[in-house]
C-alpha cells in the first residue's frame, strides 16, 4: 500500500517562507513523477509544481521564481520550498505520485498566508 504523508504547513505572513515535505512509503519512489497541488476553498485543485523521476521540474506561472520543488530519492521525500509567499498562495497543499496508470494522493497540509 502506497502512502503519502505531507507536513510543513503553517500560518505565515506575506513575504514569508515555508518548506513542505511529503514522505512516500510502500512503493518504488525513484520511479514516480511527483507533484504538489493546491486547493483553496471554493476553487478547483490546481497543480503548483511537478518533478519527473529524472529531476526535471515544472511550475504553474503564478509560482515561477518563488517556489522550488525537489526530491530526495534516498529519503523517499519530495519537498516544496515556498518563498515570498502571497495571500493567494493560501490553501490545502496535497502531494501526488504517479507511475504508469497509478495515482496516489496524500491528505494534505494547510498553508495560510495572512497578516
Amino acid at each position: 500500500q502506497v502512502q503519502l504523508v505531507e507536513s510543513g504547513g503553517d500560518l505565515v505572513q506575506p513575504g514569508g517562507s515555508l518548506r513542505l515535505s511529503c514522505v512516500v512509503s510502500g512503493g518504488a519512489f525513484r520511479l514516480y513523477t511527483l507533484a504538489w497541488y493546491r486547493q483553496a476553498p471554493g476553487e478547483q485543485r490546481e497543480m503548483v509544481a511537478r518533478i519527473t523521476r529524472d529531476g526535471s521540474p515544472t511550475y504553474v506561472g503564478s509560482v515561477e521564481g518563488r517556489f522550488t520543488i525537489s526530491r530526495d530519492n534516498a529519503k523517499n521525500t519530495v519537498y516544496l520550498q515556498m518563498d515570498n509567499l502571497e495571500a493567494e498562495d493560501t490553501g490545502m497543499y496535497l502531494c501526488r505520485a504517479d507511475f504508469a496508470s497509478q495515482t496516489f494522493w496524500g491528505q494534505g497540509t494547510q498553508v495560510t498566508v495572512s497578516l
